[in-house]
């Protein structure tokens, strides 16, 4: 069993390393290996299921040890991962067609799922560190295949979620210290004082993995410029399953949060909520509109476990599984509408309910999801997030979770009207179907957001809930039930689906245009201002700094260019002077016996003549 659990992060490593050798005009060698390895690694972990292993090997000595821990949450997190990771492989045969650079994503993809891998069997917070910032290297590598823009998109994510890695490195640190130990099944503490620094500096971690505000601007940009099985896959999926699952490790394993600091993790989902559906609202691009999208939802998980309260954890974790489900198909079908118009720009399309009709049932399906729509997955994890945020005595944050749900079911009317329904355009005239390869990824998420939605009792008896009893909520997880009833909860969510469809269809008679349908709350007062401001980077830390540290950084250009122009004027004069003595050392040891002479004779005269 221990050589199963090293094997779900050696082989993805070692068959990633092969594919980055495999030449790129071996197009169909890297396909089968590469899809023949994501289903092998999908069914390896069934091997393990509902075990517990332990596994301990000396590693860099100083009481560190390599600790992989296989239980019920591990188990959750990898099966995810691994079967993101299949589905995503079998997209990217079709997508990734005719690319020069086929061999570094797939080689990279897998690095990224053994890394991944490796993050959620931790059981070492060193050993944690070693494979999320091997991550991170993987994640600049995959957004540098994209176009001519990936580069500086790249550096923006390494430079903003390595803010974020180191954060997270000194509360390790912090709590090797206050612990004594860095297993993390050893690690018990309080929020006060020094621990209380560690659990904010291990939070901040968590939080810019998972992509919640303020550490989230690069992942609108990533969503446009890197390739789309990536986006589909890592910041979609994988990045917010390793930071809820962190997130959910820190508040219920690590530490024992006070009220105060638990006020500050739903505070910052709250938030996260808000702003980033606010901004999803407005987007004209399909796939910024999908990450802005995917952030708020990242604040409903992180408000979820924020609570504390059982309904409230076990919504948040349910949320992620369904959020990476149903944002994954949607990434794909946007891929899918791209290849063939040609364009993500919702100015440029329209009509294509009627040309590509497969495609627009699974975002039909899985925007339901998204919106929270009564028998899709979205509804259930929502309802017990919406529980736990009265169970827990914070109504204003429950009003925050329904203002996010009013405005994710506005955003995704905007982006379904704008791309499916009305007329056709220039784009879009001949636009088909996409491939079968393309669809049948997203067809299987979206089945899973009908499942889950109908038969939400195995996911949560099978899957969130025993992941839960094995962390610091213990056997309360196993007190939250859901049913389909008719209470006022569910009359709350009936309300906000009409209200957002009458607030499309007023954006629609005022405009005329189903892209411009979120237009008169634009220009509201007071948020036509914080608009422009946000459009204008003004709420971005990243782009701010960079404003900020400018004058310094030129400061710093200006004397390192000085430096250049002394060495370039000076050396050659320093040159032309010394070029002289090269004739002295000719090799002759005639010569050299007679500067020697020559020398102590000066030397004897000096002695003589000036020192008395």
């Amino acid at each position: 069993m221990d050589q199963i659990l090293l094997s779900l992060i050696l082989i993805p490593a070692v068959i990633g390393l092969i594919l980055l050798a495999v030449p790129s005009r071996m197009k169909y060698l890297q396909a089968v290996l590469a899809i023949l390895t994501a289903g092998g690694l999908f069914f390896l972990p069934l091997l393990l299921w509902g075990k517990q292993i332990d596994l301990r090997l000396p590693w860099v000595g100083f009481g560190i040890d390599f600790q992989l821990r296989w239980y019920a949450f591990s188990q959750f997190m990898a099966m995810a991962i691994a079967g993101f990771s299949l589905l995503i492989a079998i997209y990217s045969q079709k997508y990734m067609t005719g690319r020069s650079t086929n061999n570094q994503f797939y080689g990279f993809l897998f690095i990224a799922e053994a890394m991944a891998m490796g993050a959620v069997l931790a059981n070492n917070l060193v050993l944690l560190i070693f494979f999320w910032e091997g991550l991170l290297i993987v994640l600049y590598a995959l957004i540098a295949l994209g176009h001519e823009r990936s580069y500086r998109t790249g550096m923006k994510t390494f430079i903003i979620v390595g803010f974020t890695d180191l954060c997270l490195m000194l509360g390790i640190m912090l709590i090797g210290v206050q612990a004594g130990t860095f297993v993390m099944t050893d690690v018990h503490l309080t929020t006060t004082g020094l621990n209380g620094v560690a659990f904010l500096l291990l939070l901040i971690g968590a939080l810019g993995k998972a992509g919640a505000m303020p550490f989230h601007s690069w992942i609108p940009d990533a969503a446009v410029d890197a390739p789309l099985p990536f986006v589909a896959l890592i910041p979609s999926a994988v990045e917010k399953l390793l930071g809820i699952y962190l997130v959910t490790r820190i508040v219920l394993d690590f530490f024992t949060p006070d009220p105060i600091m638990r006020l500050v993790v739903m505070l910052i989902g709250a938030v996260t909520i808000i702003c980033a559906d606010m901004m999803a609202l407005v987007q004209n691009d399909y796939k910024r509109l999908l990450a802005y999208s995917a952030i708020g939802q990242v604040g409903y998980m992180v408000l979820g476990i924020g609570t504390g309260v059982p309904a409230g954890v076990v919504g948040g974790l349910f949320h992620l599984i369904n959020h990476a489900m149903y944002k994954s198909a949607l990434f794909l079908t946007a891929g899918a509408v791209e290849q063939q118009t040609g364009t993500s720009d919702l100015r440029k399309l329209g009509g294509l309910g009627r040309k590509m009709p497969w495609t627009f049932v699974c975002f039909i399906v899985t925007a339901a999801s998204l919106s929270g729509i009564p028998l899709f997955s979205g509804f259930v994890s929502k309802e017990l997030i919406f529980e736990g945020t009265l169970e827990a005595g914070y109504p204003i944050f429950f009003l925050a979770a329904v203002a996010g749900a009013f405005i994710t079911l506005a955003t995704t009317l905007k982006l379904g009207h704008a791309v499916f329904l009305g007329n056709s355009t220039a784009h879009t005239e001949k636009a088909k179907e996409a491939s079968g390869t393309l669809l049948l990824p997203a067809t299987i998420l979206a089945i899973g957001c009908v499942l889950f939605g109908i038969y939400q009792a195995w996911p949560l008896n099978t899957l969130v809930k025993p992941s839960l009893i094995a962390t610091g909520l213990g056997e309360h997880a196993s007190e939250v039930h859901f049913a389909f009833n008719l209470g006022w909860l569910f009359w709350v969510t009936v309300a906000v689906t009409v209200l957002g469809i009458l607030n499309h269809w007023l954006g629609v008679k005022l405009t005329g245009r189903a892209v411009e349908a979120a237009n008169h709350i634009r220009r509201l007062p007071g948020l036509a201002t914080i608009y422009r401001l946000a459009e204008e980077r003004y709420f971005d830390p990243y782009d701010q700094s960079k404003k900020a540290f400018q004058p310094l950084a030129l400061t710093l250009f200006r004397i390192d260019r000085g430096v250049d122009w002394v060495f370039q004027s000076f050396a050659p004069a320093v040159a032309a002077r010394v070029s002289s003595l090269r004739r002295i050392h000719n090799g002759l040891y005639s010569n050299y016996l007679a500067w020697s002479v020559g020398g102590l004779i000066l030397i004897v005269f000096y002695i003589t003549w000036f020192i008395r």
